[in-house]
This record gives structure tokens, sequence and C-alpha cells, in this order.
């Protein structure tokens, strides 16, 4: 932006309607709270300062928004109230002071770009953005000008006349104010209604009332959805999900049956990525190029460099760093561990806080034993090492290059580079117990 932005985000309500006992803005949509969605558009935006307004007693958000400065609004008295709770900072702002909530992720860096661009090309006092719903029922109507298009009013659907009624065009709460001269613009408003509170809406009255002009602009319904209900925050969920899958298959991934995926606001996939079905993928997740993620698998807090394959129903927590070429196969759980380039676990294996080598190949059934009850345990397998099937490697424990490790075996010591080691126990077997058990056991309780 070329002026100063200040943005202030009203959180402060606690969302009775979510039946929840944390605050509503902290209810997260695509692995995300709703409150950090919108202090990331204002971070898109280059804010200079985004100023976060809260109820008394929510120092779980106050965490969730830190660095950025909180503001309590003490006695909810309205939307204008809270926002005065900034006065301090609002006092010294310059350019432009934008108007968001905490409880509608889904306006675009692009759509507020436009409204601020309005509110200056006036220049107006206030700029709105409103949206044309199939049913305006309920919602304030922007009421304009036909010929200039300037905003003239705010009216709340149940103080409109019939004509006013009629109109289709709604205010979807979100504002643009001139920095210089706002805090004396709220001040001026009152609280002569029916619910005694100072109505952030009744800035454009006023403003008009001192020869100021205010401008509207319309933006797409879906942007302004807030979320005020459990139904709500599953709407915004669909929505989201929808951006950021079309934005992976813009940007060179293929999704198989993208309404199945379920995506995050912070992950990265790179080019020529392939995602078959039903694959969730939880904060953290960074895929390089040309990398395979087959159907059922769950991936959080992990890295996968470029030609890796992984799955299907592979899950990768988080420290999982796979290399480049890796392989991670059916039923493998992958927990603070790194595959380096061309290692193998190809299925049914449980892989924690361990190194694996590169081309190392893992058989089916291994464990990497990291927990004794009290504390975590590192496994160290060389490049190239051989683990083989239905095998517990007992941390600490290196097993080093090039080195074999029976299959059945527990392996409580180090390994030396290119030995093998087999740790079995002694085989009995007694020729015909197995007969001579049942026909006592059959003596006993009278079955079979």
């Amino acid at each position: 932006m070329s002026r100063s932005l200040s943005v202030v985000v009203l959180a402060a309500g606690m969302g009775t309607r979510m039946k929840s006992a944390q605050p509503k803005v902290l209810h997260k949509i695509a692995g995300k709270p709703m409150v950090n969605h919108v202090i990331d558009a204002a971070r898109s935006l280059h804010a200079e300062q985004t100023l976060i307004v809260v109820g008394p007693d929510m120092p779980a958000l106050a965490k969730a928004v830190a660095p950025h400065p909180t503001f309590e609004q003490t006695d909810r008295l309205g939307t204008a109230h809270a926002v005065l709770a900034a006065r301090n900072a609002l006092e010294q702002a310059k350019g432009d002071v934008l108007v968001l909530y905490g409880d509608s992720p889904l306006f675009t860096p692009a759509t507020l770009e436009r409204l601020i661009a309005a509110r200056q090309d006036g220049p107006h006092a206030v700029a709105v953005l409103g949206f044309t719903p199939d049913d305006p029922a309920g919602y304030g109507r922007l009421a304009t000008d036909p010929f200039t298009g300037e905003l003239l009013a705010i009216v709340e659907d149940k103080e409109c006349t019939d004509a006013e009624r009629r109109i289709g065009f709604c205010n979807s709460g979100v504002m643009c104010f001139a920095a210089e001269g706002m805090v004396d613009l709220l001040d001026a408003i009152n609280n002569k209604n029916a619910k005694g509170e100072y109505y952030l809406t009744d800035a454009v009255a006023v403003a008009r009332d001192q020869g100021r002009t205010c401008i509207a602009v319309e933006v797409a319904e879906e942007e302004t959805l807030g979320v005020n209900s459990r139904a709500q925050l599953a709407t915004a969920e669909q929505l989201m999900q929808s951006r950021l899958r079309d934005a992976a298959m813009t940007n060179g991934a293929t999704l198989v049956d993208p309404s199945s995926v379920f995506l995050c606001a912070d992950t990265e996939i790179g080019q020529d990525v392939v995602i078959e079905p039903h694959v969730v993928f939880g904060p953290g997740v960074k895929i390089g190029d040309n990398v395979t993620i087959k159907a059922f698998s769950h991936l959080e807090g992990c890295t996968i460099a470029s030609q890796a394959d992984i799955g299907p129903y592979a899950r990768l927590r988080p420290g999982a760093d796979i290399g480049e070429g890796a392989k991670v196969g059916n039923f493998v759980e992958i927990k603070k561990a790194t595959l380096e380039t061309g290692a193998k676990v190809n299925h049914l294996s449980y892989i924690g806080d361990a190194r694996i080598g590169a081309k190392a190949n893992i058989g089916a059934g291994t464990i990497t034993c990291n927990y004794d009850g009290f504390q975590k345990y590192q496994t160290d397998i060389g490049a190239g090492a051989f683990i083989g099937s239905n095998s517990a490697l007992v941390a600490p424990v290196t097993v080093g290059d090039g080195a074999i490790v029976g299959a059945g075996s527990t392996i409580s010591a180090d390994v030396a580079a290119d030995a093998l080691v087999l740790v079995r126990a002694e085989r009995t077997e007694k020729a015909g117990w197995a007969a001579r058990f049942r026909e006592k056991m059959r003596a006993l309780t009278g079955k079979g």
C-alpha cells in the first residue's frame, strides 16, 4: 500500500452459539484459528500495525495473536465502542484504518485492497464493503446515490422502510476509515437505540452530517461469511478448502479427487505432485516436486523431498523428514525421524526418533523402540543397511552402514558396519504335544 495502514481486528465476542469454552475466533479453519486468517490478510496488506480488541479474561486469545498488541473491551457496548478500545493507538494512526472481524476469515487481500483504494479515491471519510445476497432479510441495507454511487446510509433491517427493504445491497460490516479524524468521528456516535450500544455503522451518518462523503464497494457474498455457529464454521471450512485446492492445482499439483483432500492454510506443495483421494494435511507440511501421496495418508509437521513416494495409509507425524526418492509405504508411521535419499520403509512399521541412512531398507513389521516410559532415545541406521521383517530396535542403538539384521531380531546393542546380526530364541519343538494338549482340555472342559 502506498499510504500508512492500521488494522483493527474485533475479537471480543465469546460466541455463545458455538457452545464452546474457548473464544469463538480461536476455532480453526484449515488448521489455523479464524483470527489468524484475518491477521494474515492484514500482513499481506503490509499494515504498519494490527490491533486486536479482546474481551476480558482471554489469555489464550492474547497468546494466539502475539506479538500484535491487544486492547481489552471491558464492557461490550457495541462495535464502535470496541474499536475505541484501541483509542491510544488510533490517535497516532495515519493514512487508513481498516476494521475487520476475527470471526470473518474469508476476506481476501485483493478485496481489502479494493476497499482501501476506493476510500482513498474520494477521498472519503468511510468506505464499506457490501454484498448482494439471494435473500437480504436480516441484513443492514446500503443505500447509495444512483448517480454518484456515494453511500448515503446504512439502515438496519428492522428499521427499513418498505422502499429500503427492497434494496438488495447489504452491509458486510468491514469498513475503512480515513485515519485523520477517525477517533473524533467515532466519539460523535451516540447510543440512542434499543440496545443502548454504540454502532460502528452510525459512522456513515455522522460523517455525512459533517459534510463528508462515504462509498460502498461490492464483494462476493462468499467472502462475507461470519462464523457464529458450528454449522457456519463447517461452511467456512468448505469454502476455504475449495480455495486451497484450486490454488494447489493452479500451481501445478494433481488432486485426483479434490473434494476428498483436506489441506492446511500453510501447506506447501511443489509442481507435478500427485495427491490421491482421502489425504489429510495437518499444519506444517512441505512437499517437493514430483512427489506422490497415495490414498488415505495423513501428514502433519513434515517435509517431503522430490521424487518421494508416500502411502497408501501412511502416517507422517511432526518431525518426519523424508528424503529425495525415499519410500514410505502402507501402514507406516514416521515420527521425528529422517529418511535419507532412497531409503525405504515399505509397510507395517513404526519409525520414531531415528535416522534411516541413504538406500537403507526397512522390512515389514519393524519397530524402533524409542521410549522407555520416561525418555525418548535415538536409533541410527546407516546407509545401505537392511533390517529384516519383524525386528525390534531398542534405542539407543546404532546399526552401521551396510549391516544386515536378520528377520525377527531384537537389537539392543550396536551393530558394526557390514555385519550380520541374528538375535533369536533357540527353537524348541515337541512332537505330538498339541494333540495331547487338546485331548486333555476336552476331558477337563467337555468341549470339542
